[in-house]
């Protein structure tokens, strides 16, 4: 099994060009990670949030690990399922028929394809990335697929390319944790909400204070680690962007496969997998 190291990025900074810098690295460490998955190659630690291996079983077994059943990984294009994520946001988000859902950091299109089957031809799903690799990929798997109510938008999930008041659900796999500025990006979640419209997210959260060396590693950044908030600062944002009924459910279960993302550090010690909703109030004030 060849194998090359793909998740390197610089830390964030609190300037624009830092905030730039951070993305343009972050997109390069995924665009390899698209193309090794493509070339069924490896990249990076293969249980990883940003890891892919050219072992299809292995990427089997870190999905389910994740919470996916085998039954989600056979309904989706093959590639579309790379063993990225920390989580399931969909077996939070309650999807109905005909609703329209967004996602933020749609990689090679897994999230998208298994929404896009719950909210049947009458609803609709878009998926949203900054990596060109990774907006081809999820293109082909979606032809491939023959999947009708999905489309890709390239674009950051700090300047979402959606109107206003388009979408019932947000949905979002260990991808928000990778920005610059977390509090930007739920506000343009609020924004492209419908009123009644809910946050369904899995993320990385920090349970205390990440150590300098934690935050200034590129891999740990990169890796979905270094870059985590603490629960209560992320509350703060959240509500802060105008959302109410906040729940952010550490998972502690998720430490078994955190611990393999980082074996040389004590990563446990510091972050978790995280289930974190919200929802936009209505016209009447109520979720």
């Amino acid at each position: 099994m060849s194998k090359k190291t793909c998740c390197e990025t610089t830390n964030s900074d609190p300037d624009q060009q830092g905030h730039d810098d951070h993305r343009q690295a972050v997109r390069t460490a995924y665009a390899e990670v698209a193309n090794a998955s493509n070339n069924n190659d490896a990249c990076g630690i293969e249980s990883s949030c940003c890891g892919v291996s050219d072992d299809s079983a292995i990427n089997t077994l870190i999905s389910t690990r994740l919470g996916y059943s085998e039954a989600d990984l056979v309904a989706v294009p093959d590639g579309a399922d790379m063993g990225l994520g920390c989580g399931n946001p969909r077996a939070i988000a309650s999807l109905k028929e005909g609703e329209v859902v967004v996602d933020l950091g749609s990689g090679g299109g897994f999230d998208c394809f298994l929404a896009a089957q719950e909210v049947g031809t009458t609803g609709r799903v878009i998926g949203i990335d900054m990596t060109p690799d990774m907006l081809s990929k999820a293109r082909a798997n979606a032809s491939k697929g023959k999947f009708t109510n999905v489309e890709f938008r390239l674009g950051e999930i700090e300047h979402l390319p959606v109107e206003n008041e388009m979408a019932n659900v947000i949905i979002s796999n260990c991808v928000i944790n990778l920005s610059p500025d977390k509090a930007q990006v739920f506000r343009e979640t609020f924004r492209i909400l419908k009123p009644g419209g809910r946050l369904a997210i899995s993320d990385v959260v920090a349970t205390v204070e990440l150590p300098a060396a934690m935050r200034d590693d590129p891999m740990l950044v990169a890796g979905c680690m270094g870059n985590a908030s603490l629960i209560e600062d992320l509350e703060a944002m959240i509500k802060a962007a105008g959302f109410a009924d906040v729940r952010i459910e550490p998972k502690d279960e998720s430490k078994e496969f955190i611990r393999d993302w980082a074996p040389d550090h004590n990563v446990t010690d510091y972050v978790v997998s995280a289930s974190i909703e919200a929802v936009k109030p209505g016209p009447d004030g109520c979720c």
